[in-house]
């Protein structure tokens, strides 16, 4: 699977964002999908991560929670973060990724989408 995503942008703390991952492949439904993102300097760390086919649960890193939100259009191939009350730390490169099992590292990454959140 290629992925690829996009979104990001520079907006102010307390703003939002909504990244999405364009996935290719009549098989996307069957992978699992995160989202993960690496500040300068610092090594990468997942975001939310194993978002199950039907969308309906996945892990969040304790810095996001209930601020972000994972979720996946299966229809379209797509998985989205929506990313509210953002703060300065959260400026990253945002990675969408996908693996084809749960016992498994990530195995597809995409490009990376930059994500600036300015005080």
């Amino acid at each position: 699977v290629q992925l690829q995503a996009f979104g990001g942008g520079l907006v102010q703390a307390g703003g939002y964002l909504r990244l999405s991952c364009a996935a290719s492949g009549r098989t996307f439904p069957s992978y699992i999908m995160g989202w993960f993102r690496q500040a300068p300097g610092k090594e990468r760390e997942f975001v939310a991560r194993d978002i199950s086919w039907s969308g309906d649960s996945a892990y969040y890193a304790d810095s996001v929670k209930g601020r972000f939100t994972i979720s996946r259009d299966n229809a379209k191939n797509t998985v989205y973060l929506q990313m509210n009350s953002l703060k300065p730390e959260d400026t990253a490169v945002y990675y969408c990724a996908a693996k084809r099992s749960y016992v498994v590292e990530y195995e597809y990454w995409g490009q990376g989408t930059q994500v600036t959140v300015s005080s």
